[in-house]
């Protein structure tokens, strides 16, 4: 009668941890800026709401503006950008789309000026080009006044407030 033996191999282990990392990471984590650094480059968005005169007339108008500035707070030029807006007329209808561009200074408070081409678009009647100057203030929202020129309508100015939001921020 014959026998056989049987060897069974060794039981196999598993180990679902991956191996260590022979060295820690290259880079530190960035320590993170202070908040009190306003400085860097920002895309703002916000409403806009604004007393117009306008031929013999006051109306108000409220809309949205879109801004991109580079801040530099103890810079003798602290802001320096550009804005894009609309706004439409409550009364008398039609819109007016502006963009500008803005320089500001700090002297306590960052304030600045604006300037450039309007597109007034009213209701019954072409499209009027003009031109404005503004002045600013950015005391947590940015109070303006601006005074213009169109072609057709004459001299205007406008009272107003914009809010800016800041969407994105770029540090340097």
């Amino acid at each position: 009668m014959a026998t056989a033996v049987g060897h069974a191999d060794p039981p196999t282990t598993i180990d679902p941890d991956p191996p260590a990392r022979p060295t820690p990471a290259a880079t530190p984590p960035a320590p993170a800026a202070p908040s009190w650094d306003l400085d860097g480059l920002y895309l703002w968005l916000g409403p806009t709401g604004a007393a117009g005169r306008l031929m013999d007339s006051w109306d108000s108008t409220f809309g949205a503006h879109i801004a991109v500035v580079r801040v530099r707070e103890q810079a003798l030029i602290g802001a320096i950008g550009a804005s894009l807006g609309a706004s439409r007329w409550t009364t008398r209808g039609g819109a007016r789309i502006w963009l500008d561009a803005l320089i500001g200074t700090r002297i306590g408070r960052m304030i600045g000026i604006t300037a450039g081409p309007i597109l007034e678009l009213p209701e019954l009647k072409h499209p009027e080009f003009g031109g404005s100057v503004g002045l600013w203030a950015f005391v947590g929202v940015a109070p303006y006044i601006r005074v213009g020129v169109l072609r057709e309508f004459g001299s205007f100015v406008e009272l107003g407030i914009h809010v800016s939001l800041p969407a994105l921020r770029d540090r340097d």
